[in-house]
């Protein structure tokens, strides 16, 4: 057997990559208390801060005063349009009646608002990558808490992978979604900085 002729069997005998085979290996050894996503096929895995946990949970507070409980969701998977995009974002808010794929998993055509905080370490994926998956996927609303700025970055109107409207909010005054299909104003007034 030659090198090329062996090599060509290696490709046709090797699993495709997929995200189920991705997150099927990650669960194995990834450490309690790290959230892992897998953003255009890169693995990223972080610990949860104090910082990131108090804007998480104040959201998923404010969200609760209008929305049962089934209907609001953190680091829940959530696979999005791109290459091998898996996303466990902070807080997902999915439609009414929304049901669950045939591997368990809520669809992104079902979701309706996302809010990622903020981490060093992953900051570059919230503005950049992740936005982009969420526009694609025509996620109505996508809320960025940034605790290093200190500020809300409210995105909406997602069109051709952009999202049309951009309103910033510094930690302390509302973010108005009023007009969206969310519905409610966040208030910021406890947003921790980092």
């Amino acid at each position: 057997m030659t090198v090329l002729e062996d090599r060509i069997e290696m490709a046709e005998h090797s699993a495709e990559l997929t995200l189920d085979s991705l997150f099927d290996s990650l669960e194995r050894t990834t450490p309690e208390g790290y959230k892992v996503e897998i953003v255009e096929g890169a693995i990223f895995m972080s610990p949860q801060r104090d910082t990131h946990w108090e804007i998480i949970a104040d959201i998923y507070e404010q969200l609760r005063t209008k929305y049962p409980r089934k209907r609001v969701k953190s680091d829940v998977r959530v696979d999005y349009p791109g290459h091998l995009n898996g996303f466990a974002s902070d807080v997902t808010l999915v439609s009414e009646g929304a049901e669950k794929d045939d591997k368990g998993l809520w669809r992104c055509e079902d979701v309706e608002f996302v809010a990622e905080v903020i981490s060093k370490g992953t900051a570059a994926n919230d503005y950049g990558s992740k936005k982009t998956a969420y526009a694609l996927a025509e996620v109505p609303v996508y809320l960025i808490a940034d605790p290093y700025q200190g500020k809300c970055h409210l995105y909406t109107q997602p069109k051709d992978g952009e999202y049309v409207v951009e309103l910033s909010v510094a930690f302390g005054g509302d973010v108005d979604m009023t007009t969206t299909l969310v519905g409610l104003t966040l208030k910021t007034e406890e947003f921790p900085r980092d």
